[in-house]
């Protein structure tokens, strides 16, 4: 029995912020020690909304060098961009050909979206998580790292597996797909809006203020903290309901600054927000300097990320277009020759 497989990825749209490496990059990085990972850059689902074409080849290449900067392997994970692997998107018409049209529009994210682009909605929106089901089962996933907010897009690719393929043209002892479940890691850091603290840290929030993001310079950082919303209050703590940009920003720093919960909450007790927040944009500054200073050189000289890219490429490929022809094959296409 081989290790276990996950798969991931995230979208080039926006910029990478705390909130996506200590929730969710971190994690990835430790499941390279005991997972087959394959992490990709779906560029493929940044094109579901409006976008400038002069900065989707830019900031995707921006997002796999933050992959590397973070701590991803390649030698011990295959690092690719969705959309330069094809099956993607054939496997994506397969499934569309399957899968009923009422089961993408009771989809939440599709009606949320929806309303704000207004008449701009396309049919790829809607098609977004069926491309998503694509990019999991391609690659025979045993696992898939989920949030709350991707829980049902999950729950709908194992229902097409299940369902729509498996049942209709495999038989229980020969599966045409795998199904995958969901991956529950330990606790990630919920990171929150500087902006608002019962809401979560988003590349999509307006306010760039509501958020910091990797690449943010030293001054930046301060700027953003120093403008953090707080209470009046004095001394911090965590898990009062109450306060809940004092937890968050808290978190952030007793992760930040390597001293853990129990240890920033004991420091920070009986101080100022004045004396807390000059700490907390150190602590952010510090931990943030080496995956900067990792971006700049693969962004420098290209050559090394370019490789990354097209191994990962190759890798993925091996992997993907296995299954998609079992998908056609047990679907009736013809055999490729």
């Amino acid at each position: 029995m081989g290790r276990p497989r996950v798969l991931s990825g995230v979208q080039p749209t926006g910029a990478l912020h705390l909130g996506n490496w200590l929730g969710a990059i971190r994690n990835w990085v430790d499941l390279q020690d005991s997972h087959d990972t394959f992490f990709c850059v779906v560029d493929l689902h940044a094109i579901t909304a409006p976008h400038d074409p002069a900065r989707l080849t830019d900031d995707t290449l921006n997002t796999a060098a933050l992959y590397l900067a973070c701590g991803m392997d390649p030698e011990r994970s295959s690092i690719f961009i969705q959309s330069q692997v094809a099956a993607h998107s054939e496997l994506c018409w397969l499934l569309n050909c399957v899968t009923p049209l009422n089961w993408l529009e009771r989809m939440i994210q599709f009606k949320e979206k929806a309303v704000k682009q207004g008449d701009n909605v396309s049919v790829g929106l809607l098609d977004y998580p069926v491309l998503m089901a694509a990019d999991i089962l391609l690659y025979d996933a045993d696992l898939v790292p989920v949030g709350e907010d991707q829980k049902q897009h999950l729950e709908l690719a194992r229902d097409i597996a299940q369902q729509r393929i498996n049942a209709r043209f495999g038989n229980e002892n020969h599966p045409v797909l795998m199904v995958p479940k969901p991956l529950i890691l330990k606790e990630g850091a919920r990171v929150m809006s500087l902006t608002d603290g019962r809401s979560k840290m988003s590349k999509s929030d307006l306010n760039e203020g509501s958020r910091i993001n990797l690449l943010d310079p030293p001054e930046l950082i301060t700027k953003k903290i120093k403008r953090a919303k707080t209470d009046p209050e004095r001394g911090l703590e965590f898990a009062n309901p109450d306060r809940p940009e004092t937890d968050n920003l808290l978190g952030l720093y007793a992760i930040l600054s390597g001293k853990g919960r129990d240890a920033a909450a004991q420091e920070c007790a009986d101080m100022g927000w004045g004396q807390f927040k000059p700490l907390l944009a150190d602590a952010t500054v510090a931990a943030l300097e080496p995956i900067q200073a990792r971006h700049r050189e693969l962004m420098a000289d290209r050559t090394e990320l370019d490789r990354v890219l097209d191994n990962g490429r190759d890798q993925a490929e091996s992997v993907a277009n296995e299954t998609l022809e079992r998908v056609r094959s047990a679907m009736g296409f013809a055999k490729r020759r």
